[in-house]
């Protein structure tokens, strides 16, 4: 190999390399004082066969391929064994003397080397459809390397020159083709995993399940989930959503979060919305209300009117988890519901501080993602029909429970928010 060839493969195998002038004279240190074909590295009558093979059938790639070497090198030793005029000179002279039998000589080369090429197509469909030789895998590779000797009985070194697999990495790779894969052990607990989180759960949370038992990547349970068709139930968003918005009724307070949902401790933060589910038959209301120190839901509400009965009862539920001296920021959209004057009394009576998004702005309210997890995980891709609202209302408070109790978050060191408050000391 050349210095620059060696230098391009320890930089596609991810491995420092040095320049490819100190990798030539570091080659250069090796080889003084060895022969031609010894810093060559093939045999002079190695090269011989295959030139000779070359002049024969004017094919230099399948005379390259009995040495495991480019084209190009076969070029080269011809000139260098022969000459230019002289090489040609003995092929007419050859040709002169062969008669008829130089192309019986060259079908038969042709046909060798197709019927090499054949078989190595075979054994490589076998293994997996469609994809040339290079486009293994280098297990995939093995194997192919390993039947075409086995069954036909090739030598290595012309097999590991087809497919493009080094003699050490076959060699290593060989002992463990009776082993069953990583993948192969990790497929069937990913799709356990992926049914536990009740088929809702995208490859990072499934990921977090499987590698308490298995070590595994996450491009690894990315791959299997997207090879076993293991989609997240969804069916996007609404038609059309709800908007509790009305009008100008009240003069608005100023916007005092510009989208910074991030609280240093509990109970600075809340932010809240209302979203509406469309059942069998009748239509009902939920309001939360997020914590955004940690994304937990401090209270929340259900009804079948979307009145001011709903949010003010939630903001109640809410206020009596404070303690002395928190007056959080509560947060919402320019809705009817935080416009009203129960509500507006509730937080002045509790020293609460009122902040409003702009109008029609969804990213200036945290409680969507808040809904969109929600309505991905436990509404869409289920079929309603029949459930009346207690049983729906009843599956909503569920989730609510998993969701602040069980529901691990990646931004908090994979902890759900009761977890991660118990981790800080700020619960019991």
């Amino acid at each position: 190999m050349t210095a620059r060839g060696a230098v391009a493969e320890l930089r596609r195998r991810g491995l420092r390399a040095p320049s490819e002038r100190t990798a030539r004279t570091w080659r250069a240190e090796c080889l003084r004082g060895k022969s031609e074909p010894e810093r060559q590295g093939f045999d002079v009558r190695v090269r011989r066969e295959v030139v000779d093979v070359y002049l024969r059938t004017g094919d230099a790639a399948m005379a390259a391929s009995m040495a495991g070497c480019r084209p190009a090198t076969v070029y080269t030793w011809r000139t260098k064994l022969y000459g230019g005029r002289k090489e040609r000179a003995m092929a007419a002279d050859a040709g002169r003397r062969a008669g008829d039998g130089d192309g019986v000589e060259e079908l038969r080369a042709r046909c060798e080397r197709l019927e090499f090429e054949n078989r190595l197509l075979k054994v490589q469909n076998d293994i997996l459809k469609g994809v040339g030789p290079r486009d293994l895998t280098n297990m995939e590779k093995t194997r192919a390397v390993l039947r075409m000797h086995e069954r036909y009985g090739y030598p290595l070194a012309r097999l590991f020159a087809a497919v493009g697999l080094a003699r050490a990495t076959y060699h290593r790779l060989v002992r463990r083709l009776g082993e069953p894969s990583r993948v192969d052990l990790a497929t069937p607990l990913v799709h356990e995993a992926f049914e536990r989180l009740g088929r809702v759960a995208g490859y990072r949370r499934v990921h977090r399940v499987v590698n308490t038992r298995m070590r595994v990547g996450e491009r690894t349970v990315r791959m299997i989930m997207k090879r076993d068709g293991l989609v997240p139930l969804s069916m996007g968003k609404a038609p059309r959503a709800y908007s509790s918005y009305t009008g100008e009724l009240s003069g608005a307070p100023a916007n005092l979060v510009g989208r910074r949902f991030h609280a240093e401790r509990p109970n600075m933060l809340w932010v809240t919305d209302v979203t509406q589910f469309t059942m069998d038959g009748y239509k009902c209301w939920l309001s939360v209300l997020t914590d955004c120190f940690d994304g937990m839901i401090v209270a929340w509400t259900m009804s079948r009117r979307p009145d001011a009965h709903m949010a003010n009862s939630m903001l109640r539920k809410a206020v009596a988890t404070l303690r002395d001296g928190q007056r959080p920021v509560v947060h919402s959209d320019r809705g009817c519901h935080y416009r009203w004057p129960g509500w507006i009394e509730i937080c002045e009576r509790h020293g609460l501080v009122r902040s409003m998004s702009a109008k029609g702005c969804s990213p200036d309210n945290a409680a969507e993602g808040v809904f969109g997890c929600l309505k991905n995980e436990a509404f869409h891709g289920r079929d309603w029909t029949g459930v009346p609202y207690g049983r729906f209302k009843r599956h909503i408070s569920a989730w609510i429970s998993y969701h602040n109790k069980k529901r691990e978050k990646q931004t908090l060191g994979w902890k759900s928010p009761v977890q991660y408050r118990k981790s800080l000391g700020l619960t019991s």
